[in-house]
């Protein structure tokens, strides 16, 4: 048997993004279904930062490498996979390992993309757009002519959330930081209105729509966002929680902070969710095994929309596929400066 290494950053400890280390670490063969893909682009998310920092739920034993998408050149094929060839461009969508020059993956985690993408392209979909699309037609089953609220409408699920809504014709409606970013979800993206995160947006937001109030609400913060969410739901509303980005507003983990934003996230008895006539969803993408085929689906129809030039992955900056790249792409998501995606690339 070949014994085959790969250079990986890995969380090695738990901290800031410093805490990241660059080493070579041996690279499993493949087995009969599995697939050998060279990294070519990963994508980061604010997931990898809540890793690294010691407030994700579901993680391997350290060290391990971050990172949930990739795309790459198939390098060797199992022999029972029939569908990918050495020299195929695929993305991967995995529960970790991202963060590499190799990795291997099960042929049903493997995705095509257009030919018209380049990888960095291709490698800022699948996460964000996935999550956007299960949380709005799979969770929320949101319909054309329904009010959607965004929370963070200018971050990678975000500007995905929103464009797939507009695509199916609602009503969008976003919240985000920045002037720029506010602008950029209306003017580029089609939303209808984008509120400034930090002010009395659900005051806005209720302004807007009115005294009926939103269809479906998407909520990645947490705390007393998930709050307004719930008040702001019209009857027959439904809020779609998939992350807690209050839990870690500065670039290392703080226990108190983490704490009170999980103490000030609302908790809702079944008996209060049926008079309003409200329900609420949970979504994580990589907890979806045994879906994989709505996955598919989804990411297939996407891509095509993106080929076609309906959709688009915003990609916001790249940084070298290195540790120092790495350690930059986190201080960058933590500062909340992005719009869009963030990505590695290349490398040193």
């Amino acid at each position: 048997m070949t014994h085959h290494v790969t250079r990986s950053i890995l969380i090695d400890r738990l901290g800031p993004p410093e805490v990241l280390v660059e080493r070579d670490v041996p690279l499993r063969d493949p087995g009969p279904n599995d697939v050998h893909l060279r990294v070519l682009a990963a994508g980061v998310n604010f997931a990898d930062l809540l890793q690294r920092a010691g407030l994700y739920g579901t993680v391997p034993p350290r060290p391990y490498s971050p990172g949930f998408e990739v795309a790459g050149e198939v390098v060797r094929a199992g022999e029972e996979v029939r569908d990918w060839q050495p020299g195929d461009r695929a993305v991967a969508l995995i529960r970790n390992g991202g963060y590499a020059r190799d990795v291997v993956a099960h042929e049903r985690h493997l995705f095509r993309y257009p030919a018209t993408l380049t990888p960095v392209e291709a490698a800022a979909v699948p996460v964000v757009f996935l999550t956007a699309w299960i949380a709005l037609f799979e969770a929320a089953r949101a319909r054309s002519g329904e009010t959607a609220l965004v929370l963070g409408a200018a971050g990678g699920v975000g500007t995905a959330a929103v464009q797939l809504g507009v695509r199916k014709g609602l009503r969008v409606i976003g919240t985000a930081g920045a002037p720029e970013k506010r602008a950029f979800v209306t003017e580029k993206l089609g939303a209808v209105a984008c509120f400034d995160s930090r002010g009395d947006w659900e005051a806005e937001v209720r302004k807007l729509a009115g005294r009926r109030g939103v269809d479906v609400a998407l909520d990645a913060v947490g705390g007393p966002a998930t709050a307004s969410c719930r008040r702001l739901l019209a009857p027959l509303g439904r809020l779609v929680f998939y992350g807690m980005s209050a839990a870690m507003p500065g670039d290392r983990r703080n226990w108190a902070r983490a704490a009170w934003a999980w103490l000030r996230t609302p908790r809702f008895h079944p008996l209060s969710l049926v008079e309003p006539n409200v329900g609420f969803f949970g979504v994580h993408l990589l907890h979806l095994s045994g879906k994989e085929e709505v996955l598919r689906t989804a990411l297939a129809e996407i891509y095509r929309d993106i080929a076609a030039g309906a959709l688009r992955p915003v990609v916001d900056r790249v940084f070298p596929l290195s540790r120092d790249g790495a350690v930059e792409a986190h201080h960058y998501l933590h500062a909340r400066k992005n719009l869009g995606k963030v990505l590695l690339a290349g490398g040193a």
